[in-house]
């Protein structure tokens, strides 16, 4: 063994009585909570107020649509307004590839939003309004 102790006898059945006859489920419950009770006390074992791991798996695939939706709402608008361009300005290809790009852009940065890897613009604040909020 790697601690150098030896491995306790609890588990053997060599020469207990009733060798070679089957556990009764009450025997193998009370030896299951035993367990799971020793594997708590040593912090190996499963938290009792682990909560359930379907709600974790849910709020990802949740928040997994709520972003592809923003992205794919950015680029169908862009599409969108670039289609309409072109059709009532005539100017064929160009309004739907610039406005396109443009709502990949946004939808992109409608992502990083959301995930928080950007911060949300707050405005422009000009020099006078800076300056003016600063003790003389």
């Amino acid at each position: 063994m790697a601690t150098g102790k030896r491995p306790d006898k609890s588990g053997s059945v060599e020469g207990a009585q009733g060798a070679g006859k089957m556990p009764t489920s009450d025997e193998l419950d009370s030896r299951r909570r035993s367990l799971e009770a020793k594997l708590v006390s040593k912090g190996v074992g499963p938290k009792p107020s682990s909560g359930d791991k379907g709600t974790e798996t849910a709020s990802g695939v949740a928040q997994a649509m709520k972003l592809s939706s923003e992205f794919i709402a950015g680029v169908l608008a862009g599409a969108g307004l670039g289609w309409l361009a072109d059709r009532f300005l005539g100017t064929s290809p160009w309004g739907l590839i610039i406005l396109l790009l443009l709502g990949f852009c946004a939808g992109t940065l409608n992502i990083l939003r959301s995930a928080g890897r950007v911060a949300e613009n707050r405005g422009v604040t000009s020099i006078k309004e800076a300056n003016r909020d600063k003790p003389e």
